[in-house]
């Protein structure tokens, strides 16, 4: 393919603004990226309260898509999308933004959605090689159809405070969901620890969940409440000026593909302490990370050598260091490659597809082979009632970018869907 073609992508997930988390943060910054190299983005996305209106798959041929991205295995949206998409004959790219196991009943119901879905797909992209070992083990996709890609930090948001902050009192900062998977519970257990060992600590404590009250509960028990400040519910915008008033970030989450939050916390100066789960001992080099087992005990000691090493920290060298690491430029240019070989895959009708399905299992290889094959001629039935043709198209806006020289989109378009 002429790398000077632009690619037309139409990004699904369930995961969107107006909520933030790592998969809504992700689009939405290799969307901005993409558009800033000259392909055109479409977000198709679940509809918001106000934000209502259904668009269904006339998008794909309105905007002219050539080719359907989606984000995240518990987004039902995205698995629609993929499958609808295959079945009128469009590329698909998946990306996998998170870890999951294999003996729960929940696990293995999703595994086998996964299995199904990506049964299809042209490409697949992880967050983390754990990440990519953990997908293909779950879906059964060769490795060779897996590209690992990294999140990146939008290192001109999250930047070190101006001043660097006194030594007299050391603040360890967590922003983070309070739930059972991100380790509230060993919260509980190692804040009051290290509390006791180290007088001049104090915590900062940014999220909201189930978990909360636990928390609460460990401040009012252990009369902490001049030592442990809880925020509630920090919005997307205002979590770089709460990791700017800290000297460590605290990671205590159970699994991660990745873990965002510790780039943005690295980004604004901090030192990390993290549980070593998932792909977190990928993500930074070992003199900005201190690891430790999810284990309070362990996390405790791993807390006291980041207090030690505190004064080695130089935040201005650690954000300038990771400008270079991670960019969402790259993360864009690198994600156009995989575009680009799934773009030069084969074109395959529904007969030389079924096999793929076939394999997925005695009996879930006849069932998804019979959905495709309804599918199919739901499809067929569509065209019948609604001939392409008659679908009017989206008119492309052009802008010129003084910066890139050369045609931009204008914005991204956002599309709702139920």
């Amino acid at each position: 393919m002429d790398k000077r073609e632009k690619h037309r992508i139409l990004m699904v997930s369930d995961f969107f603004y107006p909520n933030f988390g790592g998969v809504e943060n992700h689009i939405y910054y290799i969307s901005q990226c993409l558009i800033k190299l000259g392909h055109k983005v479409v977000v198709m996305t679940h509809a918001y309260k106000n934000r209502s209106g259904v668009r269904y798959m006339t998008v794909l041929i309105r905007e002219k898509i050539s080719l359907v991205h989606g984000h995240q295995a518990f987004s039902t949206l995205c698995h629609e999308a993929l499958m609808h998409a295959r079945t009128m004959g469009y590329k698909v790219v998946f990306t996998d933004h998170s870890l999951y196991g294999f003996a729960d009943v929940g696990s293995i119901h999703m595994n086998k959605v996964l299995q199904f879905t990506l049964a299809d797909v042209s490409q697949a992209i992880c967050v983390s090689h754990t990440s990519k070992e953990n997908t293909v083990l779950r879906s059964g996709l060769p490795p060779e159809k897996v590209f690992v890609i990294p999140n990146a930090v939008d290192t001109a948001v999250f930047k070190p405070a101006p001043k660097r902050l006194g030594s007299h009192e050391i603040v360890i900062v967590v922003i983070s969901r309070l739930v059972y998977r991100k380790g509230a519970d060993l919260l509980v257990e190692v804040i009051p620890e290290v509390c006791h060992l180290h007088p001049n600590v104090r915590f900062i404590v940014g999220g909201d969940g189930p978990k909360r009250v636990r928390l609460e509960e460990m401040r009012e028990k252990h009369s902490l409440q001049d030592r442990v400040d809880m925020l509630g519910a920090v919005p997307h915008s205002k979590v770089q000026s709460v990791l700017i008033t800290g000297h460590i970030f605290l990671n205590s989450s159970l699994t991660e593909a990745f873990c965002i939050a510790i780039l943005e916390a690295a980004s604004c100066g901090l030192l990390t302490v993290s549980t070593r789960v998932g792909g977190v001992p990928e993500v930074l080099p070992g003199d900005m990370v201190v690891l430790a087992e999810p284990d309070p005990s362990d996390m405790v000691l791993a807390i006291t050598k980041a207090i030690n090493l505190l004064p080695q920290i130089d935040p201005q060298s650690m954000h300038n260091r990771m400008k270079k690491l991670y960019s969402w430029h790259d993360v864009a240019r690198r994600t156009v490659i995989v575009y680009d070989c799934a773009l030069r895959c084969s074109n395959q009708d529904l007969l030389e597809r079924l096999p793929r399905y076939l394999s997925c299992g005695s009996w879930a290889g006849k069932l998804f082979c019979l959905l495709m094959i309804l599918d199919y001629l739901f499809w067929l039935l569509l065209k019948l009632w609604q001939p392409d043709m008659d679908i009017e198209v989206a008119p492309d806006v052009h802008l010129t970018s003084s910066q890139h020289g050369e045609g931009t989109w204008d914005s991204i378009e956002d599309g709702s869907s139920k």
